[in-house]
């Protein structure tokens, strides 16, 4: 049976993809009309998709402003990197054994992917396909609670790289984000959960990168 998006999510995935894409930035108060007129939805599914976002902690619900998409301070990134992190390597260390032949494979051709997307400047397309990458494992975590939670914070880095001036400094630095996840496939390969489950807290999602990050 085919599943439908009820309007509130339709609306909730539209708003993210605004955030991820750049065009509603930090600081930004999110107008609940344009928002309207662009899905032809009444404002209840918006209202509801608003204060599911504001519950996540990616939007701020300002008494007599609305709702303004929140920003962290390089402390809070840190914090929530750190966090991301340990969940992260717990859920990898948790579906090692229960990736197949054919979930490394997808692994690799999305690190494959990612290569393609770095080298043609297609940085929206890096976002898709990093994101695919971490799905692969993260769909077979038998931990669904622990996955949940992990996707949560995550949606509070959102935005895609687009908004770099440096492209060049943009690439360096996805190159090396592509060769964390090389490393993340083999230690998958090998069966190695603890190492991965260390390589990921402290490498990949290494607090001191919250600094590059947009605030």
């Amino acid at each position: 049976m085919k599943n439908y998006l009820s309007l509130t999510d339709h609306v909730y995935n539209y708003i993210v993809e605004q955030i991820n894409n750049g065009t509603l930035t930090a600081s930004k108060k999110v107008n609940e009309n344009a928002i309207c007129d662009a899905l032809k939805v009444s404002r209840t599914p918006v209202r509801e998709a608003l204060i599911q976002l504001s519950s996540e902690g990616l939007l701020e619900n300002i008494p007599r402003k609305g709702f303004i998409i929140k920003s962290l301070t390089t402390e809070e990134a840190k914090e929530t990197y750190l966090i991301i992190g340990a969940l992260d390597g717990l859920a990898a260390s948790l579906a090692t054994h229960l990736l197949t032949d054919k979930h490394l494979k997808e692994m690799e051709f999305y690190i494959e992917s990612i290569d393609l997307a770095i080298n043609t400047g297609n940085f929206s397309m890096y976002h898709k396909m990093q994101e695919s990458f971490h799905n692969v494992y993260l769909s077979v975590c038998p931990n669904k609670s622990l996955v949940t939670l992990l996707l949560q914070l995550e949606k509070k880095f959102l935005k895609t790289f687009d908004w770099m001036e440096d492209p060049i400094w943009t690439a360096s630095k996805l190159r090396e984000t592509n060769h964390e996840h090389r490393k993340m496939l083999e230690l998958f390969r090998e069966g190695k959960t603890a190492e991965l489950e260390s390589y990921l807290k402290e490498v990949h999602w290494n607090a001191e990168k919250a600094e590059l990050i947009p605030l």
